[in-house]
């Protein structure tokens, strides 16, 4: 059994543990995700499945995919995402996988893109501090210096500068499970994940 899952994060909320403690956590709709194609060794050169993630109309997917998921006798998937395994010939096109995967307790990698800041300054995207506030000072959220003037007669790469900020890619490599509603397709994570309401995260098990 491939050891992701996808799903759209819902929001934050907090819960209650057995001692009373209120616990914060990310609600994350997770699967129910199916096997819409796989790839082999043999074949293709890596060893791969494709899962599917929420149900869509056919009439809003291109005639290739509405073929495709035709032919395969499967239901149209509005998300598609591929990941690697050892043997994709254990996987099944049309086999569900579900959020029985994990259980309470467990350790998961997510992985998901941040919210998108626009173009920011300084201050905000690197946490400068900024000149001085009163009415005599001529800076106060300007980058300052960017490099000598003559020599190296450039800027270096690199350099802290205003620019777009947010929107990548973000993976955290040790969320624990806090709860799990198999009826809702529903997992709980502790604290909180990138990525805005309603935005796709992966969910896989952790590396021990």
């Amino acid at each position: 059994m491939t050891g992701e899952i996808i799903g759209r994060k819902i929001g934050m909320t907090q819960i209650f543990d057995k001692d009373g403690n209120a616990v914060v956590v990310t609600a994350v709709s997770a699967g129910p995700c199916w096997v819409t194609g796989t790839k082999t060794l043999q074949k293709d050169g890596y060893s791969a499945v494709q899962l599917g993630f929420e149900e869509e109309k056919e009439k809003r997917i291109n005639k290739p995919q509405a073929g495709y998921f035709k032919k395969n006798n499967i239901k149209p998937a509005r998300v598609l995402k591929e990941f690697r395994v050892n043997n994709s010939q254990e996987y099944q096109i049309g086999q569900e996988i579900k959020i029985d995967l994990f259980k309470e307790g467990d350790f998961v990698r997510i992985k998901g893109v941040s919210k998108g800041k626009g173009f920011q300054g300084v201050i905000k995207r690197h946490g400068f501090k900024g000149g001085g506030a009163s009415h005599g000072s001529t800076f106060h959220r300007a980058p300052g210096s960017i490099g000598a003037s003559s020599s190296p007669s450039r800027v270096f790469k690199g350099t802290k500068m205003p620019g777009r900020m947010g929107r990548d890619q973000v993976v955290l490599k040790k969320v624990k499970v806090a709860k799990i509603d198999i009826e809702n397709s529903l997992i709980m994570v502790k604290g909180c994940i990138p990525g805005a309401r309603r935005s796709l995260v992966i969910i896989e098990k952790a590396n021990k």
